[in-house]
C-alpha cells in the first residue's frame, strides 16, 4: 500500500505515461489497465491538491495539440457542465471496458482527462 504523497504521485505519473505508451503501440487494453490503476491512486485518501495539479500538468504535457477541439470545447463551457461531461464519458468508458472493448474504453477515459487538463 501507498504510504507517502511522494510515491503516489511517481506511481501515478508513471502509469499515466505508460498507458500512454501502451495506447499509441495499439495496446488497448494494456492501456486501459493502468488508466484504470492510475484513477484508483486518483481515488485514494494519499491524492490530494498539489497530486491533482500535478497530474492534470502531466496531462498537459501529454496531450498538448495545436488544433484540440477539446480545449477550444472548454473554453466555452463552464465548470459544471465540464464535470458532467467527464462524468458521462468515464462511465462511457466503464461501460465499454466490460463489454471487452477495450479500445473504445481507453479513447473515453483520454477524452474525459482532456477535460481535466489544464
Amino acid at each position: 500500500m501507498l504510504n507517502s504523497d511522494k510515491l503516489s504521485i511517481d506511481n501515478i505519473l508513471n502509469q499515466t505515461r505508460s498507458s500512454e505508451r501502451k495506447f499509441k503501440e495499439g495496446n488497448f487494453k494494456g492501456a486501459i489497465e493502468d488508466k484504470r490503476a492510475v484513477r484508483v491512486l486518483l481515488n485514494s485518501k494519499f491524492c490530494d491538491k498539489d497530486i491533482m495539479k500535478k497530474f492534470k500538468e502531466e496531462l498537459s504535457r501529454l496531450y498538448s495539440s495545436k488544433f484540440d477541439l477539446i480545449n477550444d470545447h472548454k473554453l466555452r463551457i463552464d465548470k459544471s457542465k465540464i464535470k458532467e461531461i467527464v462524468k458521462l464519458l468515464v462511465l462511457k468508458s466503464e461501460e465499454k471496458y466490460h463489454k471487452g472493448d477495450f479500445k473504445g474504453a481507453i479513447r473515453a477515459l483520454r477524452r474525459s482527462e482532456k477535460y481535466l487538463a489544464n
